[in-house]
């Protein structure tokens, strides 16, 4: 069993990673599809209560808001791997502005000044940086 948090601002990739990596193991629990904290937590539940493979796919920026999912996913016996987005601003900007519903740049760069690393000492079992190149995306072990 695994719960896997995405870390990163807006347009960073999050999602096509997700679709990339994990479309056919695990199921994308994210508020853009969900629009409520109550769905997405009844979401959640539903998913350790049955022993299913995870993505939380939001920014989840701040230690406080990875808690809400590490918490339980741990209590739960889930091992929680998390993935941080490097951040690049400017490529977040210019994928954001080929988007369907776009967010606000102000949004974008809010969430780029409260974003904290995160750390194994959060509860994650493994963590990993991710990074976007030209089409694709490389991953290293964090250090």
């Amino acid at each position: 069993m695994e719960a896997v948090i995405l870390v990163g601002i807006q347009a960073s990739g999050k999602s096509t990673f997700y679709r990339e990596r994990f479309f056919d193991t695990h199921l994308r629990i994210s508020l853009d599809m969900v629009r409520t904290r109550r769905r997405e937590r009844l979401l959640m539940e539903a998913c350790i209560e049955a022993g299913q493979r995870f993505v939380i796919d939001n920014t989840n920026p701040t230690v406080a808001e990875r808690a809400r999912y590490l918490a339980p996913a741990r209590a739960a016996g889930f091992r929680a791997v998390g993935y941080f987005f490097e951040p690049d601003p400017r490529g977040s900007v210019a994928r954001n502005a080929g988007r369907h519903r776009q967010v606000p740049p102000s949004g974008i760069f809010g969430t780029l000044k409260r974003l904290e690393r995160p750390t194994l000492a959060e509860g994650f079992d493994e963590l990993h940086i991710v990074r976007m190149g030209e089409g694709a995306f490389t991953v290293e072990a964090w250090e």
